[in-house]
């Protein structure tokens, strides 16, 4: 195929994608209700994770947190942004499909067989991400700074836009920082990452894990950026596993 032929191979692809992300998206839209409960789930006593907690500790978790709207179209707004990146995630395995559709017929077989492997796992890895943040890391970060209060005559009232904002970033960064393992077994497989080296930066990793976790927190609070930092380490442990098991499959 010319290079015309690869081009509109590659904008056939992305019309696809488009109208794929666009049906998931407008389905989502519609599905408001069930879409929102999800969504606000972790603002509520009722969550899961509180719930649990409430069962390992012996005491009642209760507490109650207002959201209010600040703008008249805000909340329309927020509707379309989040029923987008629903749209997004759930279509994301026939986006990547076709993006691996398009690169495959240019890579050897061997090439084909890591590029699955790697797609496949840094796609389970980016979901795990997603998941603790929204099972853990969100809930008992809304849960300390929403309901923390410098005085009983200042109540907590939290902007929407905030909330779905702080879980959308925190969903992302989490994911993308979840990838750690999955960039060190390529690595590891390019004979760049060595096990020695990693266990001789272990101090380092602490450091960095911290510095890590300030950065891609946006709340700055010392409770949000513990749950992140620790995460992140162990990421960097998994990581010193992997690309041990690696290198000792090339021996």
């Amino acid at each position: 195929m010319d290079f015309w032929g690869h081009l509109d191979e590659l904008r056939a692809s992305i019309v696809k994608i488009i109208v794929a992300v666009l049906v998931a998206g407008i389905a989502a839209f519609c599905c408001k209700d069930l879409l929102f409960s999800v969504v606000m789930a972790p603002s509520r006593d009722s969550f899961i994770t509180y719930r649990l907690f409430s069962r390992l500790t012996g005491h009642a978790s209760r507490f109650s947190v207002d959201l209010f709207n600040p703008e008249l179209a805000q909340q329309f707004i927020v509707h379309m942004r989040v029923a987008l990146w629903m749209g997004l995630l759930v279509v994301s395995p026939y986006v990547i499909y076709l993006l691996y559709r398009f690169v495959a017929p240019g890579l050897y077989a061997h090439e084909r067989r890591y590029a699955v492997r790697a797609v496949g796992s840094g796609y389970v890895m980016f979901i795990l991400g997603v998941a603790l943040n929204y099972f853990l890391i969100f809930p008992l970060t809304f849960r300390f700074l929403g309901t923390y209060q410098v005085s009983p005559d200042v109540p907590n009232q939290i902007a929407l836009t905030s909330y779905i904002d702080i879980l959308l970033m925190l969903s992302f960064l989490l994911g993308v920082v979840f990838e750690i393992p999955v960039l060190a077994w390529l690595l590891a497989k390019m004979s760049v990452l060595t096990p020695r080296f990693l266990t001789r930066y272990r101090r380092h990793a602490v450091v960095v894990a911290l510095i890590l976790a300030a950065v891609i927190t946006p709340t700055g609070d010392a409770l949000t950026l513990s749950l992140v930092a620790l995460p992140v380490y162990a990421l960097y442990e998994v990581s010193i596993l992997v690309v041990r098991r690696t290198m000792a499959a090339h021996k």
